[in-house]
């Protein structure tokens, strides 16, 4: 289809401390004891996009998941891994490499999505509209961030503080307002409907941070406004600003400056603005594009602006993002259980999946929607529960393992608890520890009896 993929992998973010570290960057946290980003890579596999430019922040975490890449995709999938500074954001990451973008199309994919939205389909419709933009959205995952960052089930998940507002003409195939990390009071100016004419307003939608752009119109972007950082925060709302410009104006395509809200959409005073309980959607309305392709009596045409369009994923779609602490939990949780088909794997009649060379004690018992993995052993009396063990881990007896993901080469001591934890690589607990809602950083050790509540244990960082 001529679409160059560029997969935006991270590097070691912040707010997935402990998790990450030097040795593992984001791209890497196991997701069903696999790398996250290998649910994104067979995604496009499957879709037969081959051709690809894996961008991570930071030289190290670049080698490690190159080094990742090669050794799982050789002879599947034709690899560019680039490293580009930390923290320059995913606008600033495209920017780094843009010399190396030359298809008419680029589809720009999150490394952190899991989801089984096939992303061809994404794709044809941008090209289907003659698109600047196709932002794939999806049904709003039922947990969301935790604030605390603490793992919790679904049915105590707080709701986040922060929500996106979607516009969508009344066709839904075109974004004509988009507001996101709003907290409370939304108000659209009446110049954003006066253009479009009516819009139906979604909260219930996310931006799944897989977009497909016009080559020549990202490169314009990128280069007029080198202070956009991100792509969700900055390019693509600017896109859809500059998309309702009226048709006698110009527009960011015909190379002209475009103004924005005299340079302050807060500017504009209360009156110009209305409450969103006063907008109405009507589906048998023809969305704005065409109504811009006519002229005043119908038959002289205008010049069009560009579309931003949107492909929104069916509800029985799975799509989440691996971008908090709580939606790790989450993704784990889903690939052994409601979203099993993701994990790549057959699960067994117990519905659970325990590698053929896992060792296990007498009376130990591993429920349903767990897995257990490879060169694993764990001793007597033994309980596992809706959890993940990973490779080589070496438990005790009288062990209870609830809710939680435990990573490779774990040491967990006899009479152990776990309960909603996350238990990174080559950690020590020793006997008798109890951990409830808590993260133990990579090579950890925690001390016989210890309770804790709550908290991030971690190495500091050299």
């Amino acid at each position: 289809m001529d679409f160059q993929v560029v997969v935006l992998a991270g590097g070691t973010s912040k707010n997935l401390v402990p998790l990450v570290s030097k040795e593992v960057p984001k791209a890497l946290l196991p997701v069903g004891n696999r790398p996250v980003i290998s649910y994104v890579l067979e995604l496009l596999e499957l879709s037969n996009l081959k051709d690809l430019i894996v961008v991570v922040e930071g030289q190290d975490a670049a080698v490690r998941v190159g080094s990742w890449i090669s050794g799982a995709y050789v002879d599947r999938l034709h690899v560019e891994v680039a490293a580009v500074p930390e923290d320059v954001g995913t606008a600033g990451a495209l920017r780094a490499i843009a010399h190396h973008l030359t298809a008419k199309d680029i589809l720009v994919v999150s490394g952190d999505i899991v989801s089984d939205v096939p992303l061809g389909a994404v794709a044809a419709a941008h090209r289907r509209h003659d698109a600047v933009v196709t932002a794939m959205l999806c049904s709003a995952p039922v947990s969301g961030p935790s604030e605390s960052g603490s793992s919790v089930g679904k049915d105590k998940a707080k709701k986040p503080g922060h929500y996106n507002i979607i516009g969508l003409d009344p066709t839904k195939q075109f974004l004509v307002y988009i507001a996101t990390e709003l907290e409370k009071d939304i108000r659209i100016q009446k110049s954003i409907l006066r253009a479009v004419g009516q819009m139906e307003i979604r909260s219930d939608l996310m931006d799944a941070h897989l977009y497909a752009f016009k080559r020549s119109v990202l490169h314009e972007v990128l280069d007029q406004k080198d202070t956009f950082q991100s792509l969700k925060q900055d390019v693509l709302p600017y896109l859809v600003r500059c998309q309702l410009v009226s048709p006698s104006s110009e527009v960011l395509l015909n190379g002209a400056p475009q103004t924005e809200e005299n340079g302050n959409e807060k500017a504009s005073s209360q009156n110009n603005q209305l409450m969103l309980s006063q907008i109405l959607a009507n589906s048998s309305t023809p969305s704005f594009h065409e109504l811009y392709a006519l002229g005043p009596n119908g038959s002289t045409p205008v010049r069009r602006t560009h579309k931003c369009c949107v492909y929104i994923a069916g509800k029985s779609k799975y799509c989440v993002r691996l971008n908090s602490i709580q939606a790790f939990s989450d993704i784990n949780r889903d690939v052994i259980g409601d979203a099993s088909h993701l994990s790549g794997y057959s699960f067994s009649a117990q519905n659970n999946i325990i590698h053929p060379s896992a060792e296990l004690g007498s009376k130990t018992t591993v429920g349903p929607h767990c897995m257990l993995g490879e060169g694993s052993q764990m001793g007597d009396k033994c309980s596992v529960k809706r959890s993940v063990i990973g490779r080589h881990c070496r438990i005790g007896s009288n062990v209870k393992v609830v809710n939680s993901v435990v990573m490779n080469h774990v040491t967990i001591g006899d009479g152990c608890s776990i309960q909603n934890s996350i238990i990174c690589s080559n950690v020590q607990l020793q006997d008798r520890v109890v951990l409830k809602d808590c993260q133990v950083g990579a090579g950890f050790v925690v001390t016989a009896g210890s309770e804790c509540k709550g908290e991030a244990l971690a190495k500091k960082e050299k």
